[in-house]
């Protein structure tokens, strides 16, 4: 069942009231709030609600619900609302697409400078620390936060402005392996070793293990939607 999103926007808001009535705004806190895990998949965005927690108009919000469903972050649904989406495989292709142009670039070519590397070093720490924890809600983000790092290395708002509407799809994502817990626990490691290698000037080593690595998850991550699917047509037949 989907659940209707409350409306707990207020603190982020009130502090940028400059901005508050633009719907590119409200699209880049619902984001926000989608790559964070507070949205998930099938919650109900509630026009009311929100556009009460905002301080906007009802068309400002569906301007931002329509710029947000082109991102294929909320899927729109006749005479039911605008719920936050849930990827199948062709968004996943889509996502690792994307994710493949930039992410290797980032790492060959990018400014990799001490503080970037002790920022990178210690969200693979908070990794392993969750993983030894056994949190894979806090693997997840730290995930999230790496590759969001590794992206930055250049330097560019545009790619920046990019990666998070695709961290926000990949949060999505991340729900749907829900039911393989240890997904994300065998790429701590891998990520431990890019920013090793990053550390020791291979960049061009790093590059090609990130691409492999893409690889791998995506894979990873259509075999189990397919597995799902399949599953789902047994318990409906």
């Amino acid at each position: 069942m989907a659940i209707e999103a409350a409306a707990e926007l207020d603190n982020g808001a009130s502090g940028s009231a400059e901005h508050a009535h633009t719907a590119a705004w409200i699209a880049t806190v619902l984001r926000g709030r989608i790559a964070a895990g507070e949205l998930t998949p099938g919650s109900k965005l509630s026009e009311q609600s929100l556009s009460t927690a905002l301080g906007v108009s009802r068309n400002t919000l569906r301007e931002a619900f329509s710029s947000l469903a082109r991102e294929s972050v909320v899927t729109r649904i006749p005479n039911r609302g605008v719920f936050v989406a849930s990827p199948g495989a062709d968004e996943v292709r889509e996502i690792y697409r994307v994710r493949r142009m930039i992410e290797p670039a980032a790492a060959l070519w990018g400014e990799v400078t001490p503080e970037v590397l002790e920022n990178m070093e210690a969200i693979v720490r908070r990794a392993q620390a969750a993983r030894d924890a056994g949190s894979v809600p806090d693997m997840a983000d730290a995930n999230q936060a790496l590759h969001s790092a590794v992206v930055g290395l250049a330097g560019s708002e545009s790619l920046r402005t990019l990666m998070d509407r695709v961290l926000a799809e990949m949060r999505l994502v991340f729900f749907a392996m829900a039911s393989a817990p240890d997904f994300h626990s065998h790429y701590v490691d891998r990520n431990v070793q890019l920013v090793e290698r990053l550390r020791a000037g291979q960049r061009e080593e790093a590059a090609a293990g990130l691409r492999a690595y893409l690889d791998s998850a995506e894979s990873e991550l259509l075999a189990h939607l397919a597995d799902e699917a399949s599953a789902e047509q047994t318990r409906t037949a």
